[in-house]
């Protein structure tokens, strides 16, 4: 068995190199694009996302390893390109981070000090001053254009309310949400004899508007639904543990037997 030893970010970048190697590197790893890694991004992100929540600070360290580790693999992709390489992605990233926080690095310098305190709000303005001007060097007229369309669903309509707010499109206050969110679930229910492509576009209103509400109330609409989710999973493994006394088992439970379990386990019965 190898001697474990420390390793630093070059010995990383080897790594992939290794791996990658036409010779001798991994067969799975050679046969990766860039398309083919981005289910594995994305699963990471949210595993380190789930791992935050949990309070898992150990498997934290972890989880931002393997995150990395996909930033290692698409900068090795770009080099084989010769598109772009780490090093670039590097100091794209600190420019982007100097440049929109002239509120720290004064002059644009990263060692300059700007020794005034600004508030929250005007970072939040100067930051999209910054980013409308950057959209508009890239030629990107519309204040929404660089919204990325394969943004987790309830994550991307919160990133578009709150883009139209800055401009002043949004409703005053959570109330204003609360009664459009009674009327989308009004349409809805008129819909109901429209046929599925009609119900699908005012349900979909409905979570839309239940992602602003949110947006209103200071709640990420995505993390929210994902404690949700996870408050239904360890609630229906109690369900299950309650019902496995039962002859049949949880399948030989009729609705009402089942909801009252429900709400036992609610209660924490």
């Amino acid at each position: 068995m190898p001697v474990r030893q420390d390793y630093d970010l070059k010995d990383l970048l080897r790594v992939m190199q290794r791996l990658r190697d036409p010779d001798t590197g991994c067969p799975w790893d050679l046969a990766q694009d860039f398309d083919t890694i981005v289910p594995s991004t994305l699963e990471e992100a949210y595993e380190l996302a789930a791992a935050i929540e949990q309070k898992d600070f150990p498997h934290i360290a972890e989880e931002l390893g393997d995150l990395l580790f996909q930033v290692i693999f698409y900068a090795q992709l770009g080099a084989e390109r010769e598109l772009f390489d780490f090093a670039e992605i590097v100091s794209i990233l600190a420019s982007k981070l100097i440049r929109r926080h002239p509120h720290v690095f004064a002059n644009g310098e990263l060692e300059g000090v700007v020794r005034e305190t600004s508030s929250v709000e005007a970072i939040k303005e100067s930051w999209e001053s910054i980013k409308r001007e950057e959209r508009l060097n890239r030629q990107e007229t519309s204040l929404l254009a660089d919204i990325p369309v394969a943004l987790p669903s309830l994550a991307r309509a919160q990133k578009l309310q709150k883009r139209a707010a800055g401009v002043g499109f949004d409703w005053p206050d959570s109330a204003g949400v609360l009664r459009k969110l009674d009327e989308e679930i009004a349409e809805f229910v008129a819909a109901a004899d429209e046929g599925p492509q009609r119900q699908e576009e005012e349900l979909g209103d409905i979570i839309f508007t239940a992602v602003n509400l949110a947006r209103h109330m200071g709640v990420d609409a995505e993390s929210a639904l994902r404690r949700a989710s996870t408050r239904f999973e360890e609630r229906f493994s109690r369900l299950e543990a309650k019902a496995s006394g039962a002859q049949g088992g949880i399948e030989a439970l009729d609705a009402q037997a089942l909801d009252e379990l429900w709400e036992q386990v609610k209660r924490g019965a």
